[in-house]
């Protein structure tokens, strides 16, 4: 029965990280668009995607998988998804990028994309100095950003009209959420009964 609740799994994760990939790419909108700003919209969404991996690492729920370690890689692949994302809009349209970056663009999505980035970047460095820090005050710091990452990512990418197909985007979305909410209400009660 493990082997098929593994593969069950398995496939599970595939599909939902595969059918917005495929639903993207074949777009229409995406005929008049340059190979750079292509990559970093696929980088967007491939960091979206990377969210709903780190959470199911966190819960251990992924078999044949080293949970931590590829919690660390993973966040490492995230942080270059999201440099990806920027630096490719970036060569697109530096004033768009500077605008967003300084909170003047007018478009909404923006300011999310630009708060998870932000919190995608201070994970990275709350994570680098753990020992540091102490396991109380990183885990506290770790899971406020988780949950500004996941908030802004999720608005960021449900308020763009872009490549991403709408009923795909939306399921991948709820489901990022969705394990991110278990996880994290799961560490809760796993802290009380301490």
């Amino acid at each position: 029965m493990a082997p098929m609740r593994g593969a069950l799994i398995w496939s599970a994760l595939v599909l939902a990280i595969a059918v917005p990939l495929i639903a993207a790419a074949q777009s229409p909108l995406l005929q008049w668009r340059d190979p750079v700003y292509i990559i970093a919209g696929f980088a967007g969404i491939v960091g979206l995607a990377l969210l709903l991996v780190q959470f199911l690492l966190i819960a251990g729920v992924l078999p044949g998988v080293p949970a931590r370690r590829a919690h660390i890689w993973t966040g490492a692949g995230l942080v270059i998804a999201v440099f990806l994302h920027v630096a490719g809009l970036w060569i697109t349209s530096p004033p768009d990028v500077v605008d967003v970056l300084l909170f003047r663009s007018p478009t909404p999505f923006s300011v999310w994309g630009v708060v998870a980035m932000w919190a995608v970047f201070a994970t990275a460095g709350l994570a680098a100095f753990r020992k540091r820090l102490g396991l109380r005050a990183w885990r506290l710091g770790h899971n406020a950003a988780a949950v500004v990452i996941v908030s802004g990512t999720v608005i960021h990418a449900w308020l763009i009209q872009g490549a991403m197909e709408v009923t795909t985007k939306l399921g991948l979305c709820l489901v990022v959420v969705a394990a991110a909410v278990w996880v994290l209400r799961r560490r809760r009660v796993w802290r009380m009964l301490r």
